[in-house]
């Protein structure tokens, strides 16, 4: 099964390699505008919600599961994915393989100089990854955005306004972007900047960074989606039995 579906949201049943594998073969071509949005749980039940949101993800090239819960629901609703594949996680592999290969990236998001910051602590980790630009996601007008990652060309494009806003800019201007692969990453500026830490080994290797995050943000909106949404998977599971 090349996809699984969770309430609508069909979710690429790739590993980290197979996705790395899929991103590096689109790298080597000369076609631009390849999309990757990572959906989690919280941006699953905001499709649920919203049909044209749901549509819009489901029109990625490749949609990967961010998140332990979207994978936990999958193989409640008796189709399973591997593991999970987060954004963050993918686009530093990706990096990587920008490294070694001498190619570009953009990065686009976060508050002023976070961008920048971002871009210079991965240089000083990766010498031979090209910086095709840096902007803040504090922009009015999405024209002069656009032209200026279009003017750089990148081969990966790292677009850091948080969900639904990044898909959805990413889905309006793909075409004009003039990127080969262009990612939805959430917080990822901010991590790669230092203004914003990962959770402590323990909770990703355990599945348990949604927690610490949680925690640590005092997010009782989200603690409560990650709640509806797997009440929602439960009962879909009593209600209609596994996917087909």
């Amino acid at each position: 099964m090349d996809k699984v579906d969770i309430f609508g949201v069909k979710i690429d049943n790739v590993t980290m390699d197979s996705a790395l594998e899929r991103v590096a073969s689109w790298l080597s071509e000369d076609k631009r505008g390849r999309t990757i949005y990572t959906p989690n749980s919280e941006i699953i039940m905001a499709a649920k919600k919203d049909s044209e949101f749901k549509e819009l993800l489901n029109s990625a090239d490749m949609t990967t599961p961010d998140g332990i819960g979207v994978v936990k629901a999958a193989a409640i609703l008796g189709t399973p994915l591997p593991q999970r594949v987060g954004g963050f996680d993918l686009t530093c592999r990706v990096i990587e393989y920008l490294n070694e290969n001498k190619m570009s990236l953009f990065i686009l998001g976060g508050k002023p100089g976070v961008a920048e910051t971002a871009a210079e602590n991965l240089k000083k980790q990766y010498p031979d990854l090209v910086i095709a630009g840096t902007n803040d996601g504090y922009f009015k007008e999405d024209d002069p955005i656009v032209m200026k990652v279009a003017t750089s060309a990148p081969d990966y494009l790292m677009i850091c306004l948080g969900a639904p806003k990044q898909e959805k800019f990413i889905a309006a201007y793909k075409d004009k972007l003039n990127a080969k692969v262009m990612i939805g990453a959430g917080g990822s500026a901010d991590v790669f900047a230092g203004t914003m830490a990962r959770a402590p080994e323990f909770f990703i290797k355990h599945n348990l960074e949604w927690l610490y995050r949680i925690v640590k943000a005092k997010r009782i909106k989200r603690s409560l989606s990650l709640f509806a949404f797997a009440g929602s998977v439960f009962m879909h599971r009593i209600l209609h039995g596994k996917n087909k």
